[in-house]
């Protein structure tokens, strides 16, 4: 028996095209609740990014974070794993060098360090994110721990970097950008944390989503479930394929496994 749910958003509750969560998924999550499921968020956003789930957040019962780098129960941080200050100065320095735009998340709060007309363009008119502010890093660290590290640059850099920050992994979901976070976190990991603080199994959980950032929470979910829409380098660990977030995916994966009734 299904007991929790987890949802990645973008792309998986939230369609790419409409920006909206389509209303079959909104109906599938009220009667599952209905039932006593818990519905849980597990992201790359931050919190102060999360602007989207309006007409579900009502539903939420708590949020993995920051690809799993913090998880959020009651507006209470019941964990979190934070970038290495020596990880975290390097792609500072890397950033001033080479002038690559970069997302500093903190705790509570996040800056963007040297943006540009492709970080407006991605966050603001695609992602339809709320503006950032602007500021040095190291002033954030100075109060808050960094979770997660966004910089706008190419696989190639990419592969570059990681290397010189040794505390570190990187998750990529949209192609110009890729998340970094310390070593331990995904979003697999916040599934553990999560089933261990409201005391049911894994075996009871339920996982959706649909970009590489997704991978560790479809293998350890009890049911795995890629949106049709999804990463080709998620559909093959998936224990189930949906149609699109855009064709009733959520709704249909739901009643597939008898969460909801097989029935509209």
């Amino acid at each position: 028996m299904i007991k929790a749910l987890f949802f990645d958003i973008d792309g998986t509750l939230v369609s790419f095209e409409t920006h909206q969560i389509p209303a079959s998924t909104i109906r599938a999550l009220e009667e599952a609740k209905a039932q006593g499921v818990k519905v849980f968020i597990a992201t790359g956003r931050p919190i102060p990014l999360i602007n989207n789930l309006g007409a579900i957040e009502h539903l939420i019962d708590g949020y993995i974070t920051t690809n799993g780098a913090c998880c959020i129960v009651d507006g209470k941080v019941i964990f979190i794993n934070a970038i290495p200050e020596a990880d975290c100065q390097t792609l500072i320095r890397i950033s001033d060098e080479r002038g690559i735009p970069t997302i500093f998340v903190g705790e509570k709060n996040l800056v963007v360090y040297h943006p540009d007309k492709e970080v407006e363009h991605i966050f603001y008119d695609y992602l339809h994110a709320p503006r950032l502010t602007e500021a040095d890093p190291r002033e954030l660290m100075r109060h808050e721990r960094i979770t997660q590290i966004t910089p706008f640059f190419t696989e190639a850099i990419e592969q570059e970097v990681m290397p010189l920050i040794p505390g570190c992994i990187s998750g990529r979901w949209y192609p110009a950008f890729c998340d970094i976070t310390a070593i331990g976190s995904d979003k697999g990991n916040g599934i553990r944390h999560i089933a261990k603080h409201f005391g049911f199994g894994i075996e009871e959980t339920m996982a959706f989503g649909d970009g590489g950032n997704d991978i560790s929470m479809i293998k350890v979910a009890g049911i795995g479930v890629a949106m049709g829409n999804a990463n080709e380098s998620l559909k093959p660990v998936a224990d189930y394929i949906t149609s699109s977030v855009d064709e009733d995916g959520v709704e249909k994966a739901m009643r597939e496994f008898g969460v909801i009734s097989s029935e509209l």
